[in-house]
């Protein structure tokens, strides 16, 4: 089955919309072919604020308003308290406050950004979303990553190099407690780095402080730039260690 199949057979959807590379390109296509699409953004402490940026720009490059939903997270079951499985109950959360107010505007199938090469075999939150009949129209077609990233080169989408981002929750060790503190700076940490001109790097926490894990690629250039980086992260981690394997 091809795109234009699936929205043929499903005109009328909402999207959750993360403003990546998946789902950015997968509300491009629906509203290219026609189709009442939707999209919604959950905005949350685990969710920076160029994400958020990033799906309002996709919307408007797709001819579309966003919907923006304000969740607690934290308050969420099963969440704050960080097991091993956290996304499921995280996933199980969002997508059940997406659904409702999907319902309420009258849409009542939703779409994720779910790819085909997407391992689901392992992947506690893809639970959730089957349980909640939660549609996932690129791997349902078969679309992978590397063909998403060309179509969206030929659509002329800003996200078509992205690099995959995780919420910010997974710089967390599970076990330990989710502080709204702990996000917020994990958040400027990240920031500052990105205005230092490094990409797709992960700040996590560590029991003293925080491990940094740049690309092998800019691995050399953060060593030399060791303490500046030491100097921006400071005021939030006095200790910073930086993991020399590499991401």
């Amino acid at each position: 089955m091809e795109l234009k199949d699936f929205f043929r057979i499903t005109p009328r959807a909402a999207l959750a919309l993360s403003g990546g590379v998946d789902s950015t390109y997968l509300l491009y296509a629906a509203r290219a072919l026609g189709a009442d699409v939707r999209p919604y953004y959950v905005k949350t402490a685990f969710q920076p604020q160029f994400e958020l940026e990033d799906a309002k720009r996709a919307a408007a490059f797709a001819g579309t308003e966003l919907t923006v939903l304000e969740f607690d997270i934290l308050s969420a079951p099963g969440v704050k308290e960080n097991p091993a499985d956290r996304c499921y109950y995280c996933k199980k959360s969002l997508f059940a406050a997406l659904t409702a107010r999907a319902e309420e505007d009258g849409y009542t199938v939703l779409l994720d950004g779910t790819n085909a090469s997407d391992d689901v075999s392992d992947r506690p939150g893809m639970r959730a979303l089957t349980e909640l009949s939660v549609r996932s129209p690129l791997r349902e077609c078969g679309l992978e990553k590397t063909e998403i990233r060309r179509l969206s080169e030929e659509a002329g989408l800003f996200t078509a190099q992205k690099p995959a981002y995780a919420c910010l929750a997974t710089r967390i060790p599970a076990g330990r407690t989710i502080t709204a503190g702990d996000l917020e700076k994990v958040e400027r940490s990240e920031n500052a780095l990105f205005e230092m001109g490094y990409t797709d790097f992960r700040v996590r926490l560590t029991p003293g402080g925080a491990k940094l894990q740049f690309p092998k690629g800019q691995l050399m250039r953060a060593v030399a730039e060791w303490d500046g980086i030491k100097s921006r992260l400071k005021n939030d981690f006095s200790a910073v260690a930086i993991d020399l394997n590499g991401r």
